[in-house]
């Protein structure tokens, strides 16, 4: 745990050095006279009292800084304010944030303390592609280490400290690992009841026989999960374009359809594949195939039977990349899900009676090969209506 806090640990002491060195670079400045006085009929030009070297150390920042006048007016900001809930139309939106730069401008001193925010559905939830929008994401948890200072009798710094990433890999760290014990436990504790069943005096049967289909339900399990793992291992190197690895984006839809066809048919839901015909890609044929055999399989497995599932691949607008969509008409995907489906071991609430064995890796590999391939995925679902999973691939030159 000590080592997974380092990266934060030390970008938050540098933000503390850095606040000292901005208050004495203020104290100097004063002394100097390099900061004007104004006259109270002067003071809504608040930012023109900042100096030349707070501008220039404030720009320098490796975090988010907020310099807030005596009217609690944000003077001076990071973008990353904004896209951390922090400020609104030049105003600190976080009641905390506020009171604590109160306490900082009659108290004076270093204030820090830690903040839990959600970025503004604006920033987080939509992007237009040109010919479609794809939600990318919701709001998710911002974690924040947060440091208030007074600077003068006029202004207060907020620095701000952005950790999520660390602690969202330490939840995601902590996940994998729970996980792959419990799958790793599950062989050895069936394994464990063949092996009691076997050694009874009384060998009965038909216990033996139910004990041996959750030693082979278990070893399936394992083995799947093993393959996905080396899939999302090979997944991590990114496909340089070449002459040697164009692929037609249509031929890898068809063999992925014809492949599940019997799934489909066994399940009830019916597969229709349209696109491009003339559309070429570079790269990894195994990883597209693995990528867009998980998102088939998924939108089969969450589908209702008598659902259809459609597959096409089209040109996006600009004629810069290929969109390969996977759509179904299944349970959809709860709001609070989307925005962490992609990540390894995560399941959401709805699972079905074909979904609940999965191991909540299938779009984690898919996230992986579009990286790995300059590509990007991403998903638009209502709960009830289905969902679309668009994969962006660059096109071929």
């Amino acid at each position: 745990m000590t080592v997974m806090r380092m990266p934060w640990l030390i970008a938050f002491v540098v933000a503390v050095v850095v606040l000292v060195a901005l208050i004495v670079v203020m104290a100097v400045g004063l002394a100097t006279h390099r900061i004007r006085i104004h006259s109270a009929a002067a003071d809504s030009d608040s930012a023109d009292d900042l100096s030349d070297e707070t501008t220039t150390l404030l720009s320098l920042l490796p975090g988010t800084s907020i310099v807030v006048d005596a009217n609690d007016e944000v003077v001076r900001c990071s973008p990353q304010a904004y896209q951390l809930g922090l400020v609104s139309d030049d105003a600190i939106v976080q009641q905390q944030v506020l009171t604590t730069v109160h306490e900082a401008r009659r108290a004076g001193g270093r204030h820090q303390f830690d903040l839990t925010t959600e970025t503004p559905e604006r920033y987080a939830n939509a992007r237009d592609r040109g010919d479609h929008v794809d939600t990318r994401s919701v709001r998710r948890p911002n974690w924040l280490k947060v440091t208030v200072g007074r600077i003068n009798e006029r202004f207060v710094v907020v620095l701000v400290t952005d950790v999520s990433e660390v602690i969202r890999f330490a939840q995601i760290r902590d996940s994998f690992i729970t996980n792959v014990s419990e799958q790793l436990l599950e062989p050895t504790t069936a394994l464990a009841k063949l092996a009691d069943s076997l050694e009874s005096e009384e060998i009965d049967r038909e216990h033996v026989t139910e004990d041996a289909r959750l030693v082979r339900s278990s070893c399936n399990k394992l083995n799947h999960m093993v393959a996905d793992l080396l899939l999302l291992i090979r997944a991590q190197e990114p496909i340089t374009p070449s002459s040697a690895n164009r692929l037609n984006v249509m031929d890898q839809v068809r063999a992925v359809a014809e492949r599940l066809q019997p799934q489909a048919e066994r399940d009830g839901v019916r597969l229709n594949i349209k696109g491009d015909a003339d559309l070429v890609i570079n790269g990894d044929k195994d990883q597209i195939d693995s990528a867009l055999t998980k998102l088939v399989e998924n939108a089969i497995g969450y589908s209702k039977e008598g659902g259809v599932v459609s597959v096409s691949a089209s040109r996006s607008t600009d004629g810069t990349q290929v969109v390969i969509r996977v759509v179904d008409q299944g349970v959809g995907i709860d709001k609070r899900d989307q925005g962490r489906i992609f990540e390894r071991f995560y399941r959401g609430a709805e699972q079905s009676e074909r979904t609940r064995d999965g191991v909540g890796l299938g779009l984690a590999i898919v996230k992986h090969v579009a990286l790995t391939h300059h590509g990007d995925v991403t998903v638009w679902s209502v709960p009830g209506q289905g969902s679309t999973f668009s994969l962006m691939l660059p096109v071929a030159r």
